[in-house]
């Protein structure tokens, strides 16, 4: 009796509202480059910031262990005192920029807009909440179920509500144009081609929309919409209708400073180029931003070879002017212990599946933090090379200290493999990927992060670099 009451109910429910609909992003004229919540914008405008230092943190996926970890890092960069031009200053008021993927980009999204708010709330707010267990029961709730079946509303529009209520009270990326703080640069990936789609106006300039009526539980639904576990979050394509335009990228072609083109950057550019043909592609399908590139640190790398291979760019985006880069990649990789090779059984097909998706994930992701090693040990290469030529040629000293710019390169990478006792390290890569951890495992996960970057030899180089005259 009571199950028939309950269905009547759900049936006259579904019949009064239908099928929901997916908030519509909005479509823009005219691109206007001088406006908008732009990473060249954002960056060079940053105040009470050193403008010879860019400052990045890129926040990998792995749910509430990632955004604890990420959480971590950032308290310690609010504990570390440096000195720049004779002031007394913190670090963490030096990033400029912070890339987040999936559980990362909670803490990217929430710092950019609370700012030191956050070190009061985020915890309480979403760090020691149970957020997995209350979607769970939103999705199971009956109530739900006619917005749920049909039409383009679908789980992480669900989740995005949730996200809404417990963290981001309604904000938008309108709402982060007048903050103080890092640009906070989040990404999804396109269920079609595999491509990021980064939220910010530069990206959705060429689907012809406005990122700054975006909400940012929206944002942070898409970047961690895992397949299948989650629906896809749909956005409307209006590309190719609001005159935008391509910067001119002969010398990445014909670059500077390299002897081959540059091809990350071309490639990157070839996928963005597929976002302006909305009548083959009027909607894009946003999936959790892991899958196409889980450290947050692909777009780091672009840029870096756009710096490269561009003088126009380094001018245009004010980086001729630096002094130092560093770049603290947070890597909340985590690799649970199976006794699979024990049996000759083979795994199960769900097991198999999720392991299937999971070692290229990892595998791509340690790739990417080795060549951002090697991109920074080749800065300081060229330049000692270009030194040593000069002064073989007899220049002196004070004459080169005048034409070769000083630029230092720092690439600091924190991840569980770097924790020394070997019974601690297998506890955390054996850490679930959830967004629900019991509270005391949060409070280590935010110790264990501040103490591995304290103990990273890159990151003390870096502090030792504050330091010089």
């Amino acid at each position: 009796m009571r199950f028939a009451l309950v269905a009547a109910l759900v049936a006259a429910v579904a019949a009064s509202a239908g099928c929901a609909s997916r908030p519509i992003n909005e479509r823009i004229d005219k691109v206007d480059p001088t406006r908008g919540y732009r990473a060249d914008l954002r960056v060079a405008n940053r105040p009470n910031n050193d403008s010879r230092t860019l400052l990045i943190l890129a926040f990998s996926g792995g749910g509430t262990r990632a955004a604890a970890l990420s959480y971590g890092v950032l308290e310690e960069l609010r504990r570390t005192e440096i000195t720049v031009g004779g002031e007394r200053r913190w670090l963490l008021d030096e990033v400029d920029l912070i890339s987040g993927v999936s559980g990362g980009s909670f803490t990217a999204l929430a710092y950019a807009l609370y700012g030191e708010r956050l070190f009061d709330e985020y915890e309480a707010r979403f760090l020691k909440r149970d957020v997995q267990a209350t979607l769970v029961a939103r999705t199971l709730n009956p109530f739900n179920w006619p917005r749920l079946v049909g039409g383009s509303y679908g789980r992480s529009e669900l989740a995005a509500e949730y996200y809404d209520e417990i963290l981001f009270e309604g904000a938008t990326f309108g709402s982060l144009l007048d903050k103080p703080t890092p640009m906070a640069i989040v990404t999804a990936t396109d269920l079609s081609t595999g491509a990021r789609i980064v939220f910010a106006q530069s990206d959705f300039d060429l689907m012809c929309s406005d990122v700054q009526k975006v909400p940012l539980s929206r944002a942070a639904a898409a970047s961690s919409a895992v397949p299948i576990v989650f629906s896809p979050v749909t956005f409307n394509n209006y590309g190719g209708t609001c005159g935008h335009q391509f910067p001119d990228v002969g010398d990445l072609h014909r670059p500077h400073s390299r002897s081959r083109p540059a091809g990350r950057a071309l490639m990157r550019l070839g996928e963005l180029r597929a976002l302006e043909r909305s009548g083959e592609r009027p909607f894009i399908h946003a999936v959790d931003g892991g899958v196409s590139d889980n450290l947050g640190l692909r777009g780091v790398m672009e840029g870096i070879e756009f710096l490269e291979a561009s003088p126009a760019f380094r001018q245009s985006a004010g980086l001729d002017r630096l002094d130092r880069v560093a770049v603290i990649v947070v890597n909340a990789r985590s690799a649970p212990r199976t006794d699979w090779d024990r049996s000759e059984s083979p795994p199960g097909i769900i097991a198999q599946l999720l392991q299937a998706s999971s070692v290229p994930i990892d595998r791509n992701s340690y790739e990417l933090v080795q060549m951002m090693k090697d991109t920074a040990e080749r800065w300081e290469a060229q330049r000692d090379l270009l030194i040593a030529r000069l002064r073989l040629a007899g220049v002196p000293d004070a004459e080169i200290d005048s034409r070769i710019r000083r630029l230092a390169a720092f690439a600091i990478d924190v991840n569980f493999d770097a924790i020394a006792d070997p019974d601690e390290r297998a506890e955390f890569m054996n850490l679930p990927t959830t967004f629900s951890l019991p509270p005391e495992t949060v409070d280590r996960l935010r110790e264990v992060a501040g103490r591995l970057l304290r103990k990273s030899p890159d990151y003390q180089r870096l502090l030792e670099d504050f330091r010089r005259p």
